[in-house]
């Protein structure tokens, strides 16, 4: 009889509940995967909780899929443990996450040849607490014109913080006055200016899971429910690969697995402004239709991991990377295509296509078969309830199952022509 191989997968999380749930949901109905020569595996999970560590401890985990690091150093030193000592495979690496400022990957991604907008950092406009750092602002801090170095960039631009997320402090800014009215807001933070990419036609948010990307159509100023168009040809074939491209070239980059990149789309070009996300939005009640796709990518993602033994890298091979940026013999199409084959190695794409044909052609159906039952609508009404007042749950529940229906019933008539 043939031993089965068990995997467990650790889950890392803050205050989410609704996509762990149904995370672990789906794992627990996956079933036993067949691997080489005929072994079969088993995936299982756990919530992981944070203790003291010591640092020969062996983790029982193949996997972690982290939410929680970026912000707190305990469960970020443990994550460093486990990957450097025990050869963990982790979901994002803790060891990239300075890049994850934003300022760090707009550098690298400039020398790739990316569209960034043009960007200025700025010091801080409060001093830091810092018992040294008058002493040497005076002797070694340049007097600087913010004025000037705007009208340099050309109104209107963007202020925003060089290591935000959520949005949080970032300002559209129109003439002088809004300029030093953010600039005296934001205290001690260090800001960027950046060119505003007005007069964008679309504005493409890309999540990635693995060897997965769904680029979706994204719309800022709405509400948080409707940010996410169910809209599939809003572009172009060409810029649609364009913009999955440069979202894998930079997962690829930094090695990381789970993430979301925002691009502004003016015409045919593409204008990458926001690539760095440690924890990317997976909510139900933010993707919706989507969130039956992202919990397939992750669930595929990490059974191909585990059951293959695929190594965790930990190395950043950049120079492979700015060979390419840097010859000037390539035009940029060329440069991205040569970009491209370095992200499918690195993610093992035709390796992945062929293990979920092969070991997880059931997965589809799986996810259809839960996403469409009272379970999943269970745990639809209790997020609803934790989200919103209760004098709007009717009309988010039935904002949300219209939309995931939507989902479903494409699903189901795919099903119906493939049989």
């Amino acid at each position: 009889m043939t031993e089965e191989t068990k995997h467990l997968v650790g889950l890392l999380l803050g205050t989410e509940e609704d996509w762990p749930t149904a995370f672990e949901t789906l794992v627990s109905r996956l079933g036993p995967i067949k691997g080489a020569g005929g072994a079969t595996h088993r995936v299982s999970t756990e919530r992981i909780t944070m203790e003291p560590f010591d640092l020969r401890d062996k983790p029982r985990y193949d996997l972690v899929v982290d939410r929680l690091a970026y912000w707190y150093y305990l469960p970020r030193e443990w994550l460093k443990k486990v990957a450097l000592m025990d050869d963990v495979y982790l979901l994002n690496s803790p060891f990239t996450f300075q890049s994850m400022e934003k300022h760090a990957a707009y550098c690298a991604m400039l020398r790739l040849g990316l569209k960034v907008p043009q960007t200025v950092l700025v010091p801080h406009k409060n001093p830091p607490d810092n018992a040294r750092f008058a002493y040497t602002a005076a002797k070694y801090n340049r007097p600087f014109d913010l004025d000037e170095i705007a009208e340099g960039i050309g109104y209107p631009l963007f202020m925003k913080p060089y290591d935000g997320g959520q949005w949080v402090g970032v300002s559209h800014i129109k003439d002088s006055r809004e300029l030093h009215r953010a600039y005296d807001e934001s205290g001690q933070r260090l800001m960027h200016l950046q060119a505003a990419v007005d007069g964008f036609d679309v504005f493409a948010r890309s999540l990635s899971i693995g060897a997965e990307t769904m680029v979706m159509h994204f719309r800022p100023d709405e509400p948080m429910h409707d940010r996410y168009a169910v809209d599939h040809g809003f572009l172009s074939d060409e810029v649609g690969e364009e913009v999955l491209t440069i979202s894998r070239l930079i997962n690829a980059f930094f090695r990381w697995e789970f993430n979301s990149c925002e691009t502004l789309v003016r015409g045919t070009e593409a204008h990458p402004i926001d690539y760095a996300n440690a924890s990317p939005d997976v909510a139900v009640t933010s993707l919706h239709y989507y969130f039956p796709w992202a919990m397939s990518a992750l669930l595929k993602w990490c059974a191909f991991c585990v059951v293959t033994g695929r190594r965790p890298r930990m190395d950043l091979d950049t120079r492979s990377y700015f060979e390419i940026g840097d010859r000037e013999d390539l035009s940029y199409g060329e440069k991205l295509a040569a970009y491209r084959e370095l992200a499918d190695e690195y993610f093992e794409v035709d390796r992945y296509r062929d293990f979920c044909d092969s070991r997880l052609a059931h997965v589809d159906e799986l996810v259809l078969d839960w996403i469409s039952s009272a379970d999943f609508d269970r745990l639809l009404v209790r997020t609803v309830r934790s989200t919103y007042p209760p004098h709007e749950h009717e009309r988010f529940l039935g904002h949300f199952r219209g939309l995931v229906g939507l989902w479903i019933s494409e699903r189901g008539a795919t099903a119906t022509l493939s049989e």
